[in-house]
């Protein structure tokens, strides 16, 4: 029994309990114990030699066990209430202050070790003894001249009858050497061993010389001495506060006893505000690290019901085995991966839980305050020291994953004062600690992930709206708002690496694609980009998260979003100074129009950068153009347009990063935006068209897909792949619908199975149906050989065999797997190879130096191209401005959005063309156009008119509705080309 263990222990620990459950928390707590019992009994044994009990390790009839084989036994066992021998129990052996040559010594002591048939088998005891206690007396002599000499001590127990090799640790403080020889000649069979400074070499031959004497074979061993310490220090270290979960009840217990929850304060506010403490705090033993905690941790509560004859006195006697385990100092487990923490999370939530049926004020602002003490310890000295021992690291982890566990972290009192400052903490933390933190919350963590993010986005929020920024003092500066998205980075990977992630065979991808076409092409896009420290060190990024633990749209903050000056952002993003904070590197949290603005900044900013350069070259006498000039014919558009863009490719390719201009032959517009809008329309409508043979249209998505057996040849493509980039760069949008792989093979993944969901729905059913059919008779009910066939643009069927010999191997359960693979990747990736190299080359000719990896993932690229799918005319009316006289409340104006919301989508979509120059909805809905309505004279039978470059419609003062709807459908149906007025 424990210090602790005074009064009735099985009667405090179901107080305790009560907490939370009065019973079915005690019951399933000595169901636990008593299956430990049976695990215990079935790996060690009972210790009786004669043990008739066949589930009983000392009985002989077990074969040797498996921890993980034992633990699934031992619940067997319980269920069927099997024989349990007297004094089976879990072994609580404490690490000792000897080495591994006193334990060397205890093991070699067991009767098994002595020929039990040798008549003097008493007398070798004795001189065993004799030996040791007259190593005792020359220890004595040399440590024990004083009662502060007199240190920690190890009791090793040998009985008469046999010899025991169980250890258990005590402490002896004696007041004189004469007591200490008193006591050990009194001890009779006990053997009392002091630790000391001195070298013991000569008293361990006369003892090893004693026992090989009579052919007890002793392992090689040596007794190193304990350091002495003082009294003070001991004390010290004997008072050092920590918390486990059954302390914590107690004090609960405790409190509500005494009406007073003065002791619970004191002791939440001396251990969360010392980190040595915390980090001491809730740790994981042996015992409850072993695979059969493991196992209890996950059973249902309907398999830990108590047997019927488990009555209170055992449940109590079992709970009181619990608390003399809980009352002794954590001994924490070193985690064996860099996904493992020492830190009993489990016990920790419950012990929250616990903690919080308590009125919150009763301690809960000394619960904050004492988080404020630590984090400011902390940060203070991570940047005072900089680097940390990585086993000091490993303490800050434990505090923070402790911390971060408390279920009102997003209550209004700690993120005024705590939360804020723990994530400062955090964010000084180098990459190699946030990388383990987020294996750590991937892996132990996931119930708690949700409600941080929460707690964070509501801190980030709080301080956006209630901050006073400036052009001198922006949110970027702003070390509440920033802090937080350092945390949420961690968080952001933890979440992929706690979802579904791609394999790595899809990861080495495309990037060594466009090395083979041109070896003096631009670099690919991703060497240009900065990586993301965190992501390097966990080898991950969004690409490879096919389906994230939290959905990535959870991370994106509006207000903070709304509330940042791009520009501004922009500039910290391209500036050197390491303590220049952008959020372009923590894009995840930002809305895709947000993303846009930033990525708009980087591409006028290169426009202008070229621009100046041609300026340049002009004052030195190298006449240049400083605009990617295209003149073209409405009749001829292709290929005018594609042999100009070939020959800007062939000579300099630099020009493409210049603002594009577009003249139409024989027409007066000038080329604002607008005119740029249109070509880009008609080009994507006849080179996007079936009929041009460079691409198909599948049948069931109406998707547009690379054509395999297209005749055009590898320039084609590449011209293609350099439109698609110039729209972005020009911030267009296409009316293009690529499947989402495509996106993805851009930035640099190769398509796999799951992208056929997308891509093919119908095949994708299919062979997810393969998958999923158990039976062994796959090869008659699917009748699918490694032989596929596909059809071509002209209807034939064509086939391909995955492997060699494709046709006569028959797909089985064996190797289905390896059979949908290659199939998809022959659909995705092969059958398109030269066509998608060519096509991505030129797409990273205009894109290569461009954020856009960076900031988007797949599905935000595919807004960028084709702008939102939600089309909603209330947003435009919202948005839209009034000029030359018109107000909201006008007549004219009130007649046009009448009129304007009764058309049909399609007419919608015609309005929205011939008013902006384009029918796509803008990444982050038509509130971003801004259009501008403007009274054009009075009422006449004109039409209305628009300035696509401004988004400007020009509509006269029409006396009536009818009027106005007439002269307005006629302009959106039949007004094509640009004409001067």
């Amino acid at each position: 029994m424990s210090a602790k263990g005074q009064g009735d222990p099985g009667e405090d620990h179901a107080s305790r309990v009560g907490a939370e459950s009065p019973c079915s928390d005690m019951k399933r707590a000595a169901a636990k114990k008593l299956i430990e019992r049976y695990f215990y009994q079935l790996t060690e044994g009972c210790g009786n030699p004669h043990c008739g009990n066949q589930n009983c390790a000392s009985s002989g009839k077990i074969t040797n066990l498996t921890p993980n084989q034992a633990a699934a036994q031992a619940i067997q066992l319980f269920s069927q209430e099997a024989r349990l021998c007297d004094g089976t129990q879990p072994s609580k052996v404490a690490r000792t202050t000897l080495d591994a040559g006193t334990e060397s010594l205890a093991k070699s002591l067991p009767v098994k070790n002595v020929n039990p048939t040798c008549s003097d088998e008493g007398t070798i005891l004795a001189e065993c003894r004799k030996a040791i206690c007259f190593l005792l007396d020359s220890m004595c002599q040399q440590t024990c001249t004083t009662e502060d000499n007199v240190n920690s001590v190890e009791v090793i127990n040998i009985p008469n009858s046999k010899v025991d090799t169980s250890k258990t640790k005590t402490k002896s403080f004696a007041k004189s050497k004469e007591e200490i020889s008193a006591n050990r000649s009194s001890m009779g069979d006990t053997i009392t061993l002091h630790s000391s400074t001195s070298n013991l070499t000569s008293n361990e031959d006369k003892l090893l010389n004693i026992l090989k004497k009579h052919n007890i074979h002793i392992p090689k061993y040596s007794i190193k001495p304990v350091e002495k310490q003082s009294r003070k220090y001991k004390k010290q270290r004997k008072s050092e506060p920590y918390l486990t979960e059954a302390k914590l009840l107690d004090i609960i217990n405790k409190c509500k006893s005494e009406g007073s929850y003065s002791l619970l304060i004191h002791t939440l506010g001396e251990v969360f505000s010392s980190r040595e403490a915390l980090s001491r705090s809730f740790q994981k033993t042996e015992k409850n690290d072993s695979p059969l905690a493991a196992l209890l941790d996950r059973a249902p509560d309907n398999l830990l019901r108590p047997p019927a004859d488990l009555n209170k006195e055992a449940v109590r006697s079992l709970q009181g085995e619990d608390k003399e385990e809980d009352s002794s100092d954590p001994s924490p487990t070193v985690p064996p991966n860099d996904d493992d923490t020492s830190v009993d999370l489990l016990a920790v939530r419950r012990a929250f839980k616990a903690l919080w049926t308590l009125p919150g004020e009763a301690f809960e602002s000394a619960l904050v305050n004492a988080l404020v003490t630590l984090a400011d310890t902390i940060e203070l000295h991570l940047r005072v020291f900089g680097k940390t021992p990585s086993h000091s690291m490993d303490s800050l982890l434990n505090v923070f994953l402790i911390v971060f566990e408390i279920p009102m972290l997003g209550n209004s009192e700690y993120l005024e004062l705590a939360l804020h400052m723990l994530c400062k903490a955090v964010s000084c933390f180098p990459t190699l600690a946030q990388a383990k933190l987020a294996r750590v919350w991937a892996r132990h963590c996931k119930p708690t992930l949700p409600s941080l993010l929460q707690a964070l986005q509501e801190l980030i929020t709080v301080k956006v709206i209630s901050g006073s920024f400036s052009r001198d003092y922006c949110v970027q500066d702003a070390d509440t708002i920033t802090a937080p998205t350092k945390v949420m980075r961690i968080l952001y990977y933890a979440s992929m690496l706690a979802g579904e992630l791609d394999g790595a065979e899809l990861a080495s991808s495309e990037d060594g694609d466009t090395t083979n076409i041109d070896k003096s092409g631009p670099c690919t896009m991703t060497s240009q980009i900065p990586q993301d420290p965190l992501a390097k060190e966990l080898g991950i990024s969004a690409l490879d998260a096919r389906k994230p633990f939290i959905s990535f749209t959870d991370f994106y903050n509006e207000p903070l979003s709304d509330a940042i000056e791009m520009d501004k952002d922009f500039a910290y993003y391209k500036s050197e100074e390491p303590q220049k904070f952008s959020f372009m590197n923590y894009a995840f949290i930002l809305t895709p129009a947000t993303k846009t603005l930033g990525l708009y900044y980087d591409n006028r900013i290169r426009m202008y950068n070229e621009r100046r350069m041609s300026f340049l070259q002009t004052v030195v006498g190298q006449p240049t153009n400083p605009y990617l000039r295209l003149r073209v014919r409405r009749d001829h558009l292709i290929d005018d347009a594609l042999v100009e863009l070939e020959m800007v490719a062939m000579e300099n390719p630099s020009d493409l990063k210049k603002q594009l201009v577009v003249e139409f032959e024989g027409e007066q517009g000038v080329d604002e935006g607008g005119v740029s809008k249109e070509f880009f329309q008609l080009v994507v409508e006849e080179i996007f068209n079936p009929d041009y043979g460079m691409f198909t249209t599948q049948e069931d998505t109406q998707m547009t897909w690379f054509n395999p057996t297209s005749f055009e040849s590898d320039a084609q493509f590449t011209l293609i792949g350099v439109v698609l980039g110039l729209a972005i760069y020009n911030n267009v949008i296409l009316d293009v619908r690529f499947p989402m792989v495509v996106y993805r093979k851009l930035l640099g993944r190769k398509g796999g199975f799951a992208d056929l969901e997308d891509w093919s729905p119908t095949l994708y059913r299919t062979l997810t149906e393969l998958m999923e059919y158990t039976e062994d008779d796959m090869s008659d009910t699917f009748m699918q050989t490694f032989r596929v066939g596909y059809k071509d643009v002209f209807g034939s069927i064509s086939f391909h065999d995955l492997r060699e010999n494709g046709d006569e191997t028959y797909v089985t359960q064996e190797n289905k797997k390896e059979f949908v693979d290659l199939y998809a990747d022959f659909l995705l990736n092969k059958s398109v190879e030269r066509q998608f190299k060519a096509f991505r080359r030129g797409f990273q000719m205009v894109t290569d130096e461009s954020p856009l990896a960076l900031l988007f993932r797949p599905e935000e690229i595919e807004q960028l191209v084709c702008g939102s799918k939600i089309f909603d005319f209330a947003e435009l009316e919202a948005a839209t401005e009034y000029e030359g006289g018109y107000t909201v409340d006008s007549e004219a104006v009130r007649n046009f959005w009448r009129v304007a919301h009764s058309l049909p989508p399609e007419s919608q979509r015609r309005l929205l063309q011939f008013t902006t120059g384009s029918d796509r909805v803008p990444v982050g809905g038509l509130s971003r156009l801004k259009m501008v309505i403007a009274r054009h004279g009075p009422d006449s039978d004109r039409l209305p008119i628009a300035h696509t470059c401004f988004n400007v419609l020009l509509l006269p003062d029409y006396s009536t509705i009818e009027k106005l709807q007439d002269r307005l459908l006629k302009a959106i149906n039949y007004s094509k080309g640009f004409g001067m007025l």
